[in-house]
């Protein structure tokens, strides 16, 4: 096999939880593709992703920088002020794509920028709209304080989209387009004879669940999804509850969802080898989080740092690497400067006057014999001063502001206060290790787990003596003083709808356009 591959294809599985796929131990047959994929590839265990939804962990990836340092969150929800993997491999001279069903990546939001070709393949929010007007309107609001409330409305305008486009009836999985995308991209590069680098994002098992019939038939079969709880929200905060049956009719359309994932992967992983490109293309499966059903009352993905979410799948096909199982602690972080040195690019060169760009570091690149032996890093980040010998990953989670006033709907509704000083209400961040950790909560207690006794993190130890915990909570701590200080304050301030007034004429013509104002 070529040693260097000269093509690097990245798949994110949306919302997929590690112990829902086969490699992992899962025991219904929902993933052969990736079951026959993890034969030639590294399995790795403890994977941890930087936080726990979409935008920061996808901004992490294409930037190579923990949440607090790109700053793209909910409450400032667009990528800015870095250059990202993209631009840095189309300046080295490769072609790059992005094609998506996640409403997140998009111009509007940057995470697209540097990528030759995009799609997002919504109608509702086209690419070439959301880079204009739209785009101008989004950042007013985010950089005015007043108007703040108007931009969660448009951060929602996503979870909106998604529901819209994946429900019920005529239900139209993206998927089936994203891989004949890729497909069509890789022929065009190398028609020019261009290296690539194609990075997907493949959606399906982000709520709401809504499988393609036959999948629904094999998975679970006799359930409508329609009738089913679809709205985490509405659960989360009391509005709703969900039994036993109805919890097992949720998994299994979810696993349904996998299945049907697994299927197209394996479309495109087929393709590649018939097309004698599969040898030269490294390949690297993750998810960028995971899914609650029903675990410590919770469901979806915000609120919390549980397991579920940020212990997440990670499989990487590279002549470079042993392949087998590895149980050692990876940063989602890492697989950055794993594609930059994949790639023999080093990174580091701003495409434009005031970014920052963050070049190739050996270790934390998967490839290198100095992986993760951070006391060796020459310019260490926060994750690599607090751990030098790279035994713990770092997770960081901002106030969800717009599941939190989606969640306020859902109560308020129900005539439920949901009271502040609460995990909804909260910051979060965590240190974890292979066999423990320990998050930091500002509005309520800590929290800490002895994760090799305790994987379903039943058994809160925070404030106890034991040495793994005490090592987890150190290493936190030592991250937080690196990245600016602790979130130890409450976040504040909530904006009123009132300010819909102080908008100018463009931003609420683009609101108009999309059906939040009258």
């Amino acid at each position: 096999m070529n040693q260097e591959p000269g093509n690097v294809l990245f798949v994110v599985l949306d919302t997929v939880r590690k112990d829902r796929l086969g490699p992992y131990g899962y025991g219904r047959d929902t993933t052969p593709g990736l079951d026959a994929f993890a034969e030639e590839a590294t399995v790795f265990e403890h994977a941890v992703a930087p936080a726990p939804w979409t935008l920061p962990v996808h901004a992490s990836l294409f930037t190579g920088m923990y949440p607090h340092r790109h700053g793209a969150d909910q409450e400032n929800p667009y990528l800015e002020g870095a250059t990202t993997l993209a631009e840095t491999l189309s300046a080295a001279g490769y072609r790059t794509a992005c094609y998506s069903s996640n409403a997140w990546i998009t111009p509007y939001t940057h995470l697209t920028d540097g990528f030759d070709d995009q799609d997002n393949f919504f109608e509702v929010m086209p690419g070439d709209f959301l880079s204009g007007p739209l785009a101008r309107a989004w950042k007013t609001m985010n950089d005015n304080e007043a108007l703040r409330s108007v931009a969660d409305k448009l951060v929602s305008l996503g979870n909106v989209a998604h529901e819209y486009l994946a429900s019920g009836e005529g239900a139209d999985s993206k998927t089936p387009a994203v891989i004949d995308r890729t497909k069509s991209f890789v022929d065009d590069a190398e028609a020019d004879g261009d290296d690539w680098f194609a990075f997907i994002n493949l959606m399906d098992a982000h709520l709401p669940y809504h499988p393609p019939a036959e999948y629904v038939d094999e998975y679970a079969p006799g359930v409508d999804s329609t009738e089913v709880c679809q709205n985490s929200k509405a659960y989360n905060s009391g509005a709703r509850d969900i039994d036993e049956d109805e919890w097992t009719d949720i998994r299994n359309l979810y696993d349904a969802e996998i299945a049907h994932i697994d299927d197209q992967l394996t479309r495109l992983f087929d393709w590649l080898k018939e097309t004698d490109r599969w040898d030269d293309t490294a390949v690297v499966v993750c998810a960028d989080h995971g899914e609650l059903h029903g675990e410590h009352d919770l469901y979806g993905h915000e609120f919390c740092l549980y397991d579920p979410l940020v212990n997440v799948p990670l499989l990487v096909k590279h002549p470079a690497l042993d392949g087998g199982r590895r149980e050692d602690t990876v940063e989602l972080l890492d697989l950055y400067h794993t594609v930059l040195d994949t790639l023999d690019v080093e990174g580091g060169e701003s495409t434009a006057p005031g970014e920052e760009a963050v070049p190739l570091d050996a270790t934390r690149s998967l490839l290198s014999a100095d992986y993760r032996e951070f006391a060796n890093a020459t310019d260490p980040d926060p994750g690599q001063a607090a751990s030098p010998e790279g035994e713990h990953g770092f997770v960081e989670y901002s106030r969800p502001v717009v599941e939190l006033k989606q969640l306020e709907e859902k109560a308020s509704a129900a005539g439920i206060d949901l009271p502040e000083d609460s995990r909804f209400y909260s910051r979060m961040r965590a240190a974890r290790s292979t066999d423990a950790k320990y998050v930091r909560i500002d509005r309520i207690p800590d929290e800490a787990y002895r994760l090799d006794e305790d994987p379903g993190e039943e058994n809160d130890l925070a404030g106890t003596d034991d040495e793994r915990i005490e090592a987890a909570e150190a290493a936190l701590g030592e991250f937080e003083a690196a990245a600016g200080g602790a979130w130890t304050d409450a976040a504040e301030g909530d904006v009123s709808d009132d300010s819909l007034d102080e908008m100018d004429e463009e931003a609420t013509e683009r609101l108009r356009d999309l059906g939040y104002v009258e």
